[in-house]
């Protein structure tokens, strides 16, 4: 399909869905900052924030991008085995009331698993769908059947997308770097992803799907250093056959984020990749160990956020435990990439030249608290509940770098039922500890709530933690 004058071709396909792409412009290079114009240097200013919620779904992937005046963006909706249940969730806990742009990297069933959920909901019990962008390279499964039978059947528009459109959000440049015309690789999916670079102020995001070695040495061929982003999404996972080394040396990210399951069928993060990111010193965050990441710009600097305060060390990610998908609790800001410095110091990260120190990757000073996490919940004890009421239990894991008092904290459930932290208890960095709904002899792993019977409903409950100022800290709901 052609695209010439700027106009839009819109090609009615099978009567189904209206297909449309535009020509934009090919994104510029973006000066770092206070690069020298002529004579002075300039710094580029940006209105507001850009939020990007990078979503914990498992194996899989979804991205919300919050513009400055409320645009949203969607990119990719997660999993076909849980229909969008993750991210729809996460868009109503987060009051997003409409999606102004869906986009759809690739045709995968592990990209489009909740593009009809999505649909049938903001069309019918929110504001609507403004459109839905697609690479337009179909796939045979009865996921893609679904996504386009909720296109027609609630007449949402679906543009073909390809390398030089624009996506428009407010006052954040939204470049298409792929996929080209004519395809790669025969029309593969995976290299022919949408591919997006998000620029705001001095700050930018690239979004590269499933792209692998094919679509990134095209990438970098065509672009070569306008590739360059603060923050890059990890190509396909975290698998060996993207994040080449010629593709980050082009991007040349100051952090990396990678979407995929903690256990992974197929070993996601591959090892090679962490090395690679390693070899770099790229701080990397991974939803299976962070839990939902995001990240704020100011147009100046890069706010990073997440549920867990796990290691970015690429060689140490797996040595946190697993967040599951749908954990609740809040984000919390762990660094900031650029821009003014967390705690002192000039914009370029240096503690006012007194001496080199790069700050930008130091963690700011956070409530040690907020690192607590429910590692575990057995609500069904062995045998008969009742009488077996030790083997009913929650487990406390201290995910952080610095030790927990707990004493006078408070558990509760959705019954009120209600257990208080002994004088003395604390939980060490990297500890965890076993509370127990029956009787017994406390111990530095196992206390007793003593309760004469269960407590934690077999059908789903809420685990609720609170400080002993009866601050609620941690929220977790289980079915």
């Amino acid at each position: 399909m052609k695209r010439t004058g700027g106009a839009f071709h819109i090609l009615l396909i099978a009567g189904i869905v209206f297909l449309a792409g535009c020509a934009g412009a090919v994104p510029g290079e973006q000066a770092p900052t206070g690069s020298d114009t002529g004579d002075e240097a300039t710094v580029e200013t940006a209105n507001g924030t850009v939020e990007f919620h990078y979503i914990n779904v498992g194996q899989s992937v979804s991205t919300l991008v919050v513009g400055p005046e409320g645009e949203t963006m969607l990119v990719d909706t997660g999993h076909y085995n849980d229909d969008g249940e993750y991210v729809l969730e996460y868009l109503r806990q987060h009051d997003i009331s409409r999606i102004d742009h869906l986009v759809t990297t690739h045709n995968d069933a592990d990209h489009i698993g909740g593009n009809a959920a999505v649909i049938e909901y903001y069309e019918t019990e929110a504001e609507g769908i403004g459109a839905v962008y697609d690479p337009g390279i179909a796939a045979s499964t009865q996921t893609y059947g679904e996504y386009l039978d909720a296109v027609e059947e609630h007449e949402v528009t679906l543009y073909e997308t390809r390398e030089g459109d624009v996506i428009s959000i407010g006052e954040v440049d939204v470049d298409v770097l792929g996929p080209p015309e004519p395809y790669l690789e025969s029309e593969a999916r995976n290299e022919n992803s949408i591919v997006l670079k998000l620029t705001h102020g001095e700050t930018s995001f690239l979004l590269s799907g499933d792209a692998e070695d094919d679509q990134e040495e095209y990438l970098v061929d065509t672009y070569g250093a306008e590739l360059q982003s603060t923050v890059l999404k990890a190509g396909h996972h975290g698998s060996s056959s993207s994040s080449g080394e010629p593709f980050l040396d082009a991007v040349e990210p100051r952090a990396v984020v990678v979407s995929s399951a903690y256990d992974s069928q197929y070993g996601h993060p591959h090892d090679e990749v962490l090395q690679r990111l390693s070899d770099r010193s790229i701080p990397t965050y991974w939803t299976a160990t962070h839990g939902n990441i995001v990240l704020v710009s100011d147009g100046n600097g890069v706010s990073v956020q997440t549920q867990r305060d796990a290691p970015t060390d690429p060689l140490a990610i797996r040595d946190s435990g697993a967040v599951e998908p749908g954990t609740s609790g809040e984000v919390v800001e762990r660094t900031r990439l650029g821009g003014d410095p967390v705690d002192g110091g000039s914009a370029d990260g240096t503690d006012d030249g007194s001496d080199d120190t790069d700050e930008e990757n130091e963690t700011t000073s956070v409530d040690p608290a907020a690192a607590l996490e429910v590692a575990a919940i057995n609500a069904d004890a062995e045998g008969d509940d009742g009488e077996n009421l030790s083997d009913e239990y929650v487990v406390f894991e201290n995910a952080g770098d610095e030790p927990i008092e707990l004493s006078g904290w408070t558990v509760e459930d959705e019954a009120d039922h209600r257990y208080e932290f002994p004088q003395g208890v604390t939980l060490d960095a990297g500890a965890r500890v076993t509370l127990r709904t029956g009787s017994g002899t406390d111990t530095d792993t196992d206390l007793y709530w003593g309760a004469g019977s269960p407590i934690w409903n077999n059908g789903g409950d809420t685990v609720v933690l609170s400080n002993a100022d009866g601050e609620r800290v941690l929220e977790v709901s289980y079915e």
